[in-house]
């Protein structure tokens, strides 16, 4: 045998050996089931990110051009705020995003100004400014890919992000 093709054997028995455990990620960390059941962690835990971000929603869109916060993205807001207050351990960045018309540098900026109003809308409602921090993307970073309105109004957002132990 030839030292090519002993490589490859090897290669394939460590690719073989990587598939023999399908439990492999079950309850690791306490997550159970996981990491989607309701252990610590799971979105049925109202303290973890999964929570924030999938029952109390971790992004508000924006109109054409505009950096106003609609009453809907108030009212996710609002759930936000009060997540970040009763959950101290966490800081947030906030990330503002544009569709992929006009300029890359009008793009930031615009970004900037959906991110900045979010945060001032956070601290508004008594999450300590220390805890939050901004950054713009502009449009570099889309959710979707396509030239209509449907793909440019998801575009238009700005995400809550978490980070666990950095909190004030």
């Amino acid at each position: 045998m030839t030292y090519l093709s002993k490589t490859m054997i090897f290669v394939a028995g460590l690719a073989l050996a990587a598939c023999t455990n399908p439990d492999r990620f079950e309850d690791q960390a306490g997550l159970g089931g996981g990491g989607f059941g309701t252990g610590a962690g799971s979105v049925s835990d109202p303290t973890s990110p999964a929570y924030f971000q999938q029952a109390i929603g971790d992004r508000v869109l924006f109109a054409v051009d505009q950096s106003t916060l609609s009453p809907a993205a108030q009212a996710t807001l609002d759930g936000q705020a009060q997540w970040l207050m009763t959950n101290r351990d966490f800081t947030a960045v906030i990330e503002g995003h544009a569709d992929e018309r006009g300029t890359r540098e009008y793009n930031v900026a615009l970004g900037a100004r959906r991110a900045n109003a979010v945060q001032e809308y956070l601290v508004s409602r008594g999450v300590a400014g220390s805890r939050l921090r901004v950054v713009s993307f502009g449009k570099e970073r889309p959710i979707e890919i396509c030239s209509d309105e449907a793909c440019y109004s998801k575009n238009r957002r700005a995400v809550t992000v978490l980070a666990a132990g950095l909190g004030s």
